[in-house]
């Protein structure tokens, strides 16, 4: 009797939309013109990126994109402050714009409450892409923290405008609000999670829990990798991360064992299918 690993890829994982429409924009130019400008990683998965680069896309930081003229570039999904869009207007750079309508909704309605005057809090992570974008919006006055305790440090007013990253947990943004609110503070809380990103947590438990093992695929820049990943971990501890088929450690399986592979918002459908290939040929 063989004794082969039954092996199934999760079929809720993968690109989120925002992820796949950015894809689709960026291959269709290249098909086009043969090659294009991102400013910055298109998407946070180094297989992904190589795969593109290949196929012509060039990605540069923003040092670089200051010193283009007469160019097409890439917006990626996690979108771009206003002082984007200027530097393209006085450089005669054409944007391709692949903000996720997610990310653009939210970035309008930061917009607004800083034109009200609200103060405003946006609970993220320093530094993130999506992030930046949003801090651009108020003229980089809100605040951002990345949890209670860091947004404690800050002297808080009276009424606090509460928003979120994109793809932070819905539980733990409900939490900061009832912690606040705890505390006496007024708070207007703007939910602008997206739920293609907040529903993985519950389908991946439910997934997690019907293997033998785990292997979550997942670039290493992925915040949204990173979370799913323990989400996964917690659920099943038998979970392996990996970012390429090369990482596979074939000694870890038995024969027999039923073997679930997931990833994170930014994992191509492609990498999950080497992956399958793979743990079918052990």
């Amino acid at each position: 009797m063989p004794h082969h690993l039954s092996v199934r890829i999760d079929p809720n994982s993968g690109f989120c939309f925002g992820v796949i429409y950015a894809i689709q924009m960026a291959e269709d130019i290249l098909d086009e013109q043969g090659y294009l400008y991102c400013l910055g990683d298109i998407v946070h998965n180094d297989e992904e990126v190589q795969r593109l680069e290949q196929r012509g896309l060039r990605i540069i930081d923003y040092d670089t994109f200051e010193q283009l003229r007469d160019e097409k570039v890439l917006i990626r999904a996690h979108g771009e402050p206003p002082s984007t869009y200027q530097t393209a207007l006085q450089n005669d750079l054409t944007l391709i714009d692949a903000s996720c309508p997610v990310v653009l909704k939210l970035q309008n309605r930061i917009k607004t409450s800083y034109d009200k005057k609200e103060r405003i809090f946006i609970y993220g992570k320093h530094g993130h892409a999506e992030v930046r974008g949003l801090l651009g919006q108020t003229s980089g006055n809100a605040v951002v923290f990345e949890s209670l305790d860091e947004l404690l440090s800050h002297e808080l007013p009276a009424n606090i405008t509460l928003y979120s990253q994109t793809t932070k947990s819905t539980d733990s943004f409900y939490r900061i609000k009832g912690e606040l609110e705890h505390r006496g503070y007024a708070v207007n809380p703007n939910d602008t999670i997206c739920r293609q990103v907040s529903n993985r947590d519950k389908d991946l438990r439910k997934f997690a829990a019907q293997y033998d093992q785990i292997v979550f695929v997942s670039g290493t820049k992925s915040s949204n990798g990173k979370v799913l990943y323990q989400v996964c971990k917690d659920t099943n501890p038998n979970t392996h991360f990996i970012s390429k088929v090369e990482e596979l450690r074939a000694d870890v399986f038995q024969p027999g064992q039923s073997v679930g592979i997931c990833g994170a918002t930014s994992t191509p459908m492609w990498l999950m299918e080497d992956v399958r290939d793979a743990l079918l040929a052990l």
